[in-house]
């Protein structure tokens, strides 16, 4: 998600639903933690890898952090899936038999599900087989509404428009009980197997929604209400695997789904991708999952991260970390060492975003006056985003021109915004004019009415912050501007900027799905202490993002896009800096790697070849 402040490694960046890290709260340890997972069978297929972050639990709408989402995704199933090869980004059916049926409006989706999917036996299920049904989605979803829940992405569901579910979340908010049983319009069960969703809005890339297994996997509600409290310790999904030990904040271990359906290799990349295609030609007609079990390991510094890679004890990094990439990747290509190794490198600007926010009702850098607004664009021409990309990325990153990353809609290589010119003199004459000059000859800039101007930054007293924090330092004293810093751990900051209490923040973003248009959901007023932290609230920005979320994809769609980020570059209430280039490295017995920017749950899709892993030694 998830992405930690210090953006470390696969955890980098946490996409807007997912920017929560682990949070300090949470149930005990499951029964599980202390019980090694059983023996298996001689030959059987272990695929290990470490994350960089750490989880907080497994249960779809309650998880906060892109640790805890990515193993939601390989043990829940959502109606829909990506192609797991195909680039661009394929929606194929998942649980469903097919596509969905789609009015031309975009309000009206019917979703009829495959038979015969299975729960694994579980206790919540009293010895009974369950079958999945439509009513499962129909809970899962009405889950994130319930107050009880407290669901971190309780915003993302709410901004489909599901007719009906505001106000029963509302009814629930005023009585203390939410009325699971009750029917609403917006989200119905017709039949066993048929589910329709309709929306107030015409919502073009709503399917996207239902191929995001950490948010529409499907859970029991036996499971929910046998297990209570302690859900979250206790994932019961139809996905490929199964939880088998937990010890938090260290150790996981999935092994295969007894109950998973019969699902075959049948990924259908480009004709022109030669990596993918021998991916598929190699691996076509196998049956899923390939591993039998996955062992992943927490290790959130670098240095154990790297070289527990090296040593050949994780079959996978998601990306060197920054401190190292010098070393292993030259000029963008594989280190000769690793090369002759075997390993493999998988580089590729990722679909996500590095970004400032200034608090719009912050009474120092916030407000919309000609004055306030020069400040906060002033600081953005003072900041050397060349600089921060060289000592920090270790040039490891490409300068962004608005929120939508690579790969998305709405991101265009060649358009430049002006979001990130580094100009200090146009930066010092912007203060000037504004009123934002030394007053008292100590040096520093004081605010228009005298008091002292002083920005205060908010990050982790971590390496990564320190870090952050000396390059604000430099950039700002250059213009006279000073610096004050409040250092506090993850679960402060959050509630801190979420009651906006913070002056200046900086974190990362993933896009979730191929829609660009939803990372511009950060600045949009009625996200107020969800996703938009900077509480930029500005009636022309939310006209344009309300008529481009309800326009399909296009040229028309991807102008009302230009037009936000024209608005956010002159208002400035956030700063997109960059977008990281990560480097993944496999080990040479690792087959059918490929990163995917999307699709949480591709752990089924990779195998291990044994005689290559014999070969290594």
């Amino acid at each position: 998600m998830p992405p930690r402040p210090a953006l470390a490694a696969l955890a980098l960046f946490a996409a807007l639903t997912w920017l929560l890290p682990a949070s300090a709260a949470g149930t005990a340890a499951a029964p599980t933690a202390s019980t090694p997972p059983a023996a298996l069978a001689p030959g059987a297929r272990i695929f290990k890898l470490a994350l960089a972050g750490s989880e907080n639990g497994f249960d779809p709408a309650q998880v906060s952090d892109v640790t805890s989402a990515s193993l939601v995704g390989s043990l829940f199933d959502a109606p829909l899936t990506y192609d797991f090869l195909a680039r661009p980004m394929k929606l194929k059916p998942r649980t469903a038999e097919a596509l969905p049926e789609v009015n031309a409006a975009h309000t009206h989706f019917v979703i009829r599900l495959r038979r015969g999917i299975r729960f694994p036996d579980d206790p919540a299920f009293k010895g009974q087989p369950r079958e999945l049904t439509a009513a499962d989605y129909v809970y899962s979803i009405k889950r994130f509404f319930d107050p009880r829940t407290k669901s971190p992405n309780y915003n993302t569901f709410d901004r489909e428009g599901m007719l009906g579910l505001a106000g029963l979340r509302a009814e629930a908010v005023s009585s203390g009980r939410f009325d699971y049983d009750r029917e609403v319009e917006g989200l119905r069960a017709l039949d066993r197997y048929t589910l329709r969703v309709r929306l107030q809005h015409p919502k073009p890339r709503f399917l996207y929604r239902l191929a995001d297994h950490a948010l529409t996997g499907a859970v029991a509600r036996e499971v929910v209400e046998h297990y209570g409290e302690r859900i979250m310790e206790h994932p019961v999904g139809t996905g490929p695997f199964l939880l088998a030990q937990w010890r938090r904040s260290s150790r996981m271990v999935l092994e295969r789904n007894p109950a998973f359906r019969e699902e075959h290799f049948d990924e259908r990349p480009a004709s022109g991708d030669v990596a993918a295609q021998a991916i598929a030609a190699r691996l076509r007609g196998r049956r899923l999952p390939m591993v039998d079990r996955i062992e992943i390991d927490i290790i959130e510094e670098s240095q154990p991260l790297w070289l527990a890679f090296l040593n050949g004890e994780h079959d996978l990094i998601g990306s060197v970390p920054q401190e190292f990439v010098v070393t292993a990747v030259a000029n963008g290509m594989l280190a000769p060492g690793l090369a002759r190794r075997g390993i493999r490198l998988d580089r590729q600007v990722i679909s996500a975003i590095a970004f400032t926010y200034f608090n719009i009702d912050d009474p120092v850098v916030g407000g919309y006056a000609p004055a306030q607004v020069a400040l906060r664009r002033a600081l953005s021409l003072a900041w050397d985003l060349d600089e921060e990309i060289r000592l920090q990325w270790n040039g490891q990153a490409v300068v962004a021109q608005g929120p939508m990353p690579p790969l998305t809609t709405g991101h265009d290589p060649a358009w430049v915004s002006g979001m990130n010119v580094f100009d200090r003199a146009r930066a010092r004459a912007l203060l000037d004019t504004y009123g934002f000059v030394d007053r008292n000859g100590d040096g520093w800039r004081e605010r228009p009415d005298g008091s002292p101007l002083v920005l205060e930054l908010a990050s982790a007293p971590d390496k990564r912050g320190r870090e952050g924090q000396q390059l604000w330092k430099r950039n700002m004293e250059a213009i006279g501007v000073r610096m004050a810093f409040r250092n506090a751990q993850w679960p402060e900051l959050l509630r801190q900027a979420r009651a906006g209490r913070m002056m200046l923040w900086q974190l990362g973003q993933n896009a979730s799905s191929p829609d660009g248009g939803e990372l511009l959901d950060s600045a949009y007023g009625p996200n107020k202490g969800f996703g938009n932290f900077s509480r930029f609230d500005l009636p022309a920005f939310n006209e344009l993002h309300e008529r481009q979320s309800r326009l399909p994809d296009g040229p028309q769609r991807n102008e009302l896009l230009r037009e936000q980020v024209r608005l956010l570059v002159a208002y400035a209430p956030i700063k997109v800096r960059l977008h990281q280039i990560a480097n993944g490295m496999a080990q040479p017995w690792l087959a059918g790697y490929l990163r995917h920017p999307f699709l949480r749950g591709w752990w089924k899709f990779v195998d291990i070849d044994a005689a290559a892993q014999a070969a290594a030694g």
